[in-house]
């Protein structure tokens, strides 16, 4: 067949690209796909509720209400002079992003099995419009924490004064989503064949949040296990978005270069094997 016969098709079948090619030549082809499952995922999360998209800011001030009595008032933990409503809401805001990437990118084959054995697209868009519904809820969230950091900052004398890292909040928010959608598709290849791991995905979650200082500051981890929870690449992460806006905690070109690198190998790690699963995972499934 001549070159002109086959620039006629439709649909040209190629080999196989490499194992750990994200394909985002081909993911960019199906962008108005991606789009529509954002914006599905972002409307159905408040759909036939009461209080509609008020519960983005309802949900991360419960939570933050709810840390201030039991781990500020009660248990009596240092925010490291920080005020405790700005403390736990800045620990809560990073995290609740983090984790609900990861829990729902976690179930992309799964969930999601049915309309891949029907039709095909691009498997990284699922997780990938995940991880970008979860971001404008992010930023709407992002906005209530806003309004409590001006309220600190220019109507009250508290110890709050924020810094020139500020400008590393697209870092952090880029590193934030990478890790959640690396340790995402991981765990979505491996729950394939081994479904307990969906389980203990939800415990471990809950683990890992209180080896990451969200609750607490880094301050109060003993100098002995402090190299613990610095190997958490998350903990960067929230102790330099606390140190942008509030000028306590602890900031380091090191540690954030560590959570870099990390998030990075996550990621490759993550395609190799999420791109070896989606070729057979039907058969598992």
């Amino acid at each position: 067949m001549s070159k002109q016969q086959v620039d006629h098709w439709d649909m040209v079948i190629e080999p196989r690209e490499k194992v750990w090619s994200l394909r985002l030549n081909e993911v960019w082809r199906y962008r108005d796909l991606l789009m529509l499952l954002v914006r599905r995922d972002f409307i159905a999360f408040y759909k036939q509720t009461i209080l509609g998209p008020v519960w983005f800011f309802v949900q991360p001030l419960l939570t933050t209400l709810m840390y201030l009595l039991i781990f500020g008032k009660i248990a009596g933990l240092s925010t490291d002079g920080i005020p405790g409503l700005l403390f736990y809401l800045a620990g809560v805001t990073c995290w609740g992003y983090f984790s609900e990437s990861l829990t729902k990118t976690s179930d992309t084959f799964i969930a999601n099995a049915s309309i891949f054995g029907k039709v095909y697209f691009p498997r990284l868009v699922i997780p990938l419009s995940i991880i970008l519904s979860n971001m404008i809820r992010l930023g709407i969230q992002f906005i209530l924490f806003l309004i409590v950091w001006i309220y600190y900052v220019g109507f009250t004398n508290e110890n709050v004064h924020p810094n020139w890292t500020i400008i590393l909040l697209p870092v952090l928010v880029l590193l934030m989503a990478f890790q959640g959608l690396g340790l995402g598709i991981i765990f979505t290849a491996l729950t394939t064949k081994y479904r307990d791991l969906r389980f203990l995905l939800t415990f471990g979650v809950q683990l890992l949040m209180f080896a990451t200082p969200v609750v607490y500051p880094l301050s109060l981890a003993p100098e002995k296990y402090k190299w613990v929870f610095m190997a958490n690449p998350f903990t960067a992460i929230v102790e330099t978005f606390r140190y942008a806006f509030t000028g306590a905690g602890s900031f380091s070109f090191y540690q954030l270069g560590y959570s870099t690198l990390v998030t990075i190998i996550i990621v490759l790690f993550g395609t190799l094997i999420f791109n070896k699963t989606e070729r057979t995972f039907m058969d598992t499934v």
